[in-house]
């Protein structure tokens, strides 16, 4: 299945190899608070540290504007880093020129180097080659293992790759295992959950699993779409308007496939401490709004994942951020975790809500991507897998 040179099949003795991580994560007053994604690096860090290479690892974090910007400093997840791992990481204010190439070019083996966040120019987002080349001319292999990053084509996630040899790292690997899979050769019956806010960022994913699951359970604020595309009121409720004819034309194509919710949980304000009641689905009364599902649905879709062979779940089944709202999705998430199947959950806020539920150990797959795990569940060619080489 997985057919890209992998970061094995190199020797790297004494070599100085460029890893791309996904390090994106939450810094708070100069501290990491969700290390997820760190420890997912770990596997290829230790990796190359014990076959004697010198480790340079890359990543982007926040969304800084094309300059330097201290609040996304990697410098904290570096300092982290040396936490967590039996070396001597090192840390550079720079990604290119002169500071990072002198760090580089003093890097022995078995030391680890972080260098500043990708984001802080411009040339980043761009794939823009000259940033590019300067990257690459600080290593001799080129490691992609950001898969939560893998979906963009950008200099330090594709563009190295056209200069130095380049691999995958065990954690690309592991995601692009379980998510192609899934979607190639999944255990039936093969159930899709889909949640989150907008029908429109999964037009793509229900038209790709329209034609390979047998049932896709529609839940979250996107499921308001399809109620009012329905002819409901759905009164004051997040709807996306000018996506209701694409959710018409989905509901006409999939036959049963598509399965709504058939009660909600329904307040009269957008608010933690709301008023709210359960309804069936229905015109929602003047002034409330809906904001999870209902207990008889969770009984519904429950049904569906215990006779599955294979689920993969994308986004969260009402508003989970508020305590009272995100019953409907910790016991979407129970039942998955009590089923047999090969559960396969795509990152983001799916992700978030099964660790809040303590359920992690539970679940085949958690994935550290969002975007790269919904792109791949619509089919496409993620960039930052397609410059590696081939074995």
């Amino acid at each position: 299945m997985f057919n890209k040179m992998m970061v094995t099949d190199f020797d790297v003795n004494n070599k100085k190899v460029l890893v791309r991580v996904d390090f994106n994560v939450p810094i708070k007053d100069g501290k990491v608070g969700d290390d997820t994604r760190i420890q997912a690096a770990l596997p290829t860090i230790k990796y190359l540290l014990a076959h004697d290479a010198a480790v340079i690892l890359c990543s982007h974090l926040g969304r800084p504007k094309g300059e330097p910007d201290p609040a996304f400093s990697l410098k904290p997840v570096a300092e982290y880093l040396g936490s967590l791992i039996d070396a001597d990481v090192k840390f550079v204010g720079d990604c290119i020129g002169e500071k990072a190439e002198a760090a580089a070019a003093a890097l022995k083996p078995g030391q680890v180097l972080v260098l500043e966040n990708t984001r802080f120019y411009a040339g980043e987002k761009k794939n823009d080659p000259e940033m590019a080349k300067q990257l690459a001319s600080l290593a001799d292999l080129f490691v992609n293992d950001a898969f939560g990053s893998a979906h963009r084509a950008h200099a330090s996630t594709a563009g190295v790759a056209d200069y130095l040899p380049a691999a995958a790292g065990f954690l690309l690997e592991k995601e692009i295992k379980y998510l192609g899979n899934a979607i190639a050769d999944p255990e039936t019956p093969f159930v899709a959950i889909l949640g989150g806010a907008k029908v429109s960022d999964k037009i793509g994913v229900i038209e790709n699993l329209l034609t390979k699951s047998d049932k896709i359970l529609i839940g979250g604020g996107m499921a308001n779409t399809f109620f009012k595309a329905q002819g409901y009121n759905v009164a004051d409720s997040l709807v996306e308007e000018d996506a209701l004819g694409t959710a018409k034309d989905l509901l006409a194509k999939a036959g049963g496939k598509l399965v709504l919710p058939i009660d909600m949980v329904i307040a009269n304000a957008f608010d933690a401490n709301a008023d709210s009641r359960v309804m069936d689905v229905g015109d929602v009364p003047a002034g409330w709004r809906i904001l999870d599902i209902g207990p008889k649905t969770v009984e519904k879709f429950s049904e569906i994942i215990k006779s599955a062979g294979t689920v993969v779940w994308n986004g969260p089944m009402g508003v989970f951020e508020f305590e009272k709202f995100a019953q409907g999705t910790f016991a979407i998430a129970k039942a998955l975790a009590e089923s047999d199947a090969t559960g396969i959950v795509g990152g983001g806020d799916s992700a978030s809500a099964i660790k809040k539920s303590g359920l992690e150990d539970k679940i085949t797959h958690i994935s550290t991507g969002g975007g790269a795990s919904l792109e791949m569940l619509e089919g496409k060619i993620l960039p930052g897998l397609a410059v590696l080489q081939d074995k």
